[in-house]
């Protein structure tokens, strides 16, 4: 067993008022609780929620400026910092106060997401987000985690070739292999038999439990040296908000609360169009993007208030997953959801799940990120591709977005307005790619002049929300009505909330009265059922039928 090397920028390895192991306990608990709203009345696809990279980068221009001297706390007084100044020592006040700190850019993050989806703000966007405002969102979603995916995989990069090589060999060549369900069954209980796809289903599952076993006879777990310090561990905990201390809220919080509520909010709205892409559904209609961003802010809102310094957001891997497994079942989600939260109440079995191999998750990521690659690149034939038009929205939006927080990676000090807020809030924006590519599409795509059919547009469709939604067969849309929709006794609610949160239910076309009206409370359990349904006709085809 080996430990990381400690930086000088790491945290302390003693002294701290609260267990690491409690720290990671609360991030899975609020994970868990945010699946769980997202599932139930949120956007109701089946997307576990979990910390994500556009909350890390605010966090850490947060942490890497130079801390005033005082902060000012409520009341008269004001947390003085005593700056330690000899060679090797770390002074544990400015570490809590950047915990504290973090943990108020999480809330206000949270609390902004909130508002945002209250108010139908991401509903209404969405609906002017066309092919080229998502694709180079995916395309840069896939591309620039490939530094962390080769840093991970580089701690061993024999078993991290093994487990993609597992990976690819269980999804795409015996994917379509089928076994038989309980085959000890006798013949005379029943006249049909169950096949399913196993090596499908157990694509992730299967070669990260062969890998993680064959990584711990080699000796070769990785335990952070924070976590592998001797400390007091419980085995049951109950989180609750203000344990160690109460989240900070400084202007240079409350910047990097607004960047990772913009970032993290562009992100989920990739995934939810990008999960419905996957299992053959409509993009979702904007009353889903308005819920779906409410229910991850209440869980980001909880994630700072126990003190975790990244909140929660719909995650890209876990959509990757989705495409291996080629179906998604919300039940399951929900299950993964509560199997957090039972984890976040026992930081002794979160600290057992951090010797899971770096190279497991490198391999992981690999596999799951070109997923989310190559459906970026599979979304641009929605539109006109060939056009002069789109080809610059298209390379400006990606390479702009790759290339600028490059350009701020190696000259960190270039902004500098002399006030903390813009410093932070422009840092913060400017390393987030996925926001970068997000912002310059849509910007471009609805200010620069084009025909229908170079954006993706259909005669009598004045947006791409609808006209996408035009491609699909009646059925198809009746079934992502019921899917989208919400239980059936929130439903009967709806008529009783005031007017400007009408905004977070279905109106009433898309309740699919023509075929029985909505879902019942317990509605499909898997969206993509025994992948019987022909796919609605592609847009392609749609196109060159024109």
């Amino acid at each position: 067993m080996w430990h990381e090397k400690p930086s000088r920028n790491s945290l302390p390895p003693g002294g701290l008022s609260f267990s690491p192991a409690q720290l990671l306990a609360s991030s899975f608990f609020s994970c868990g609780v945010s699946t769980v709203l997202q599932t139930w009345m949120g956007s109701r696809l089946p997307l576990v929620q979990a910390p994500s990279l556009e909350f890390l980068i605010p966090a850490l221009v947060l942490t890497s400026q130079k801390p005033p001297l005082a902060i000012q706390t409520p009341g008269n007084t004001s947390l003085s910092l005593d700056l330690c100044r000899l060679p090797g020592c770390h002074d544990l006040k400015i570490w809590h106060t950047s915990f504290q700190e973090v943990s108020g850019a999480v809330t206000v993050s949270g609390l902004l997401q909130c508002a945002l989806g209250f108010l139908g703000v991401p509903g209404r966007m969405f609906l002017y987000c066309g092919p080229l405002v998502l694709a180079p969102s995916l395309v840069v979603a896939g591309l620039f985690a490939h530094r962390e995916v080769a840093q991970f995989c580089s701690a061993h990069w024999g078993l991290a070739l093994l487990l993609i090589l597992l990976m690819v060999i269980c999804s795409q060549h015996l994917g379509s292999c089928q076994v038989l369900l309980c085959p000890w069954r006798p013949t005379s209980t029943s006249s049909t038999h169950i096949h399913i796809p196993a090596f499908r289903l157990l694509s992730v599952l299967l070669p990260v439990t062969c890998v993680w076993i064959i990584s711990a006879l080699m000796n070769l777990s990785v335990i952070p040296l924070q976590l592998s310090v001797p400390s007091v561990t419980p085995w049951f905990w109950l989180p609750h908000p203000g344990e160690w201390n109460w989240p900070l809220l400084t202007p240079r919080a409350l910047a990097a609360g607004i960047s990772m509520a913009l970032a993290a909010s562009t992100s989920s709205l990739c995934c939810y169009a990008l999960c419905g892409q996957l299992l053959h559904l409509p993009p979702p209609p904007p009353h889903v993007c308005s819920r779906g961003l409410s229910m991850e802010g209440l869980g980001t809102v909880l994630a700072g208030l126990l003190g975790s310094p990244m909140g929660t957001a719909s995650s890209f891997p876990n959509v990757g997953t989705v495409s291996l497994f080629q179906a998604g079942s919300r039940r399951v989600s929900h299950l993964v959801g509560l199997f957090c939260m039972g984890i976040g109440l026992s930081p002794k079995l979160a600290q057992l799940l951090t010797s899971i191999p770096l190279t497991v998750v490198g391999g992981v990521l690999g596999v799951t990120q070109a997923v989310v690659l190559s459906a970026g690149f599979s979304s641009f034939h929605l539109a006109d591709i060939d056009s002069g038009r789109n080809v610059f929205i298209v390379g400006f939006s990606i390479f702009m977005a790759l290339l600028l927080p490059r350009w701020l990676r190696e000259n960190p000090v270039s902004i500098d307005t002399g006030w903390n807020f813009p410093d932070v809030l422009l840092r913060s924006l400017l390393a987030e790619p996925i926001f970068l590519a997000g912002l310059l599409g849509f910007f471009l795509e609805n200010t620069v002049s084009g025909t229908l059919l170079e954006r993706g547009l259909d005669q009598g469709h004045p947006t791409s929300f609808t006209a996408q939604q035009a491609r699909f067969p009646l059925k198809s849309r009746k079934k992502a009505a019921q899917e989208y929709g919400l239980p059936q006794p929130i439903q009967n609610l709806c008529s009783c909330i005031p007017q400007p949160l009408r905004c977070l239910c279905p109106v009433l076309k898309d309740l699919g009265d023509e075929e029985g009206g909505p879902a019942e409370p317990g509605e499909t359990e898997d969206l993509l059922p025994g992948f019987r349904e022909l796919r609605p006709l592609s847009s392609r085809e749609g196109l060159r039928s024109q």
